[in-house]
């Protein structure tokens, strides 16, 4: 199914981009043959530190913050739909699965399933030691990877919120992205990028960046976007580690990328610490230099991006166990979704979910207070 349309301007695309000014910024694009132009379609400040992350669904957006709050907006009925409040300190991390899974990682170690149906925390797993720095989905739906820094990659079964797979890394790895058909995966660590086959597990090839990586994207099976601490974009093929294209994208570092496609345009989407959002066209079979299409001043400094491009719904991913199965666990207070929506502006509703346990890859020691957390309000 094509995208959905837009009466006035075809294909619906929004851009969305956070910022250190709290600010979620959304622009919907008008796209013509002789001029694409981003018109402010919303803001939404709903975050009391700076944005670090953002994720997109066919009808949600969400946003985490330095807060430790994760922000859901609405984008079908444009409104603020509510706040998950699970974990303590920085959201780091979030991806969608379809549109009826939400995944967050944050500082304190934890890696969340949330149901985007009810809201409800399915899965509260404690992956790592220290900070989840990054988390990909696998298509299937059945797996995730997570890197942190306690320099581990660990690969998790979402069936059953267990860890699957556990590998000792020398760094603290930035990013992890699984390729389209989830045969191979990506791992960033400061400017070097490691290639793995998914049935080996072994780097099949590393392709090193001039600067620091802070995003990725692929924009295809095999072509890998690289952005990092520069002014430039550089597209790399994950097979033969060769550089494809690179041009100067801002005129400071380039803190995010993202892309989508259009019928048979592919357009690259960049956010910089110079406030602008840029669109540039690419043609994959040439790969020649890309075309600037149009630009966005938001005028704050930017540090995340995300395209939101309704499409026909993905197939439901493999059903979640809610019961917790381990005996290693320690009992976490329930979950609160604090929804905020237009008819309690000024009446905060607390809707309890299910129980949730983290489940940790290794015996935890016991605590004096028996293992729980104290429920944020």
């Amino acid at each position: 199914m094509p995208s959905r349309l837009d009466k006035n301007m075809g294909p619906v695309v929004e851009l969305i981009a956070g910022s250190y000014e709290q600010i979620t910024f959304g622009y919907r694009l008008c796209t013509s043959e002789e001029e694409w132009t981003a018109t402010a379609d919303f803001t939404h400040h709903a975050h009391t530190a700076s944005v670090s992350a953002v994720a997109t669904s066919e009808r949600y957006i969400a946003t985490g913050s330095r807060d430790e709050t994760i922000q859901i907006y609405d984008m079908k009925k444009k409104i603020e739909h509510g706040a998950l409040l699970h974990h303590d300190g920085t959201i780091s991390c979030l991806e969608f699965y379809g549109s009826s899974h939400l995944l967050s990682g944050g500082q304190d170690g934890l890696l969340c399933v949330w149901s985007t149906k009810n809201w409800e925390c399915l899965k509260s797993i404690r992956a790592h030691k220290g900070q989840v720095t990054s988390l990909s989905v696998h298509p299937s739906g059945k797996l995730a990877l997570t890197v942190g820094t306690d320099k581990t990659l660990r690969t998790w079964n979402l069936i059953d919120g267990r860890s699957a797979f556990i590998k000792n890394i020398k760094q603290n790895a930035l990013l992890v992205k699984w390729s389209p058909p989830g045969d191979k995966y990506v791992l960033v660590v400061n400017d070097h990028v490691d290639v793995y086959d998914l049935e080996t597990a072994t780097v099949t090839s590393t392709i090193i960046n001039p600067k620091r990586i802070s995003s990725i994207k692929f924009l295809n099976n095999s072509v890998l976007a690289i952005a990092g601490d520069d002014q430039t974009v550089r597209l790399f093929d994950i097979n033969t580690q060769k550089l494809l294209c690179e041009f100067e994208a801002h005129e400071t570092r380039v803190k995010s990328v993202d892309s989508f496609t259009m019928e048979d345009l592919c357009v690259v989407v960049t956010a910089s610490n110079d406030g602008f959002i840029k669109l540039w066209k690419l043609n994959l079979e040439t790969l020649g230099s890309p075309q600037l299409l149009g630009k966005v001043n938001t005028t704050a400094r930017l540090t995340c991006l995300s395209v939101w491009q309704p499409t026909s719904l993905q197939e439901s991913p493999p059903e979640i166990k809610t019961e917790p199965a381990t005996s290693q666990g320690t009992d976490l207070n329930r979950p609160v979704l604090d929804w905020v929506g237009p008819d309690f502006s000024k009446k905060r509703v607390r809707i309890s979910t299910v129980e949730v346990v983290i489940e940790e890859s290794s015996s935890p020691k016991k605590k004096k207070d028996g293992g729980k957390k104290k429920q944020k309000t």
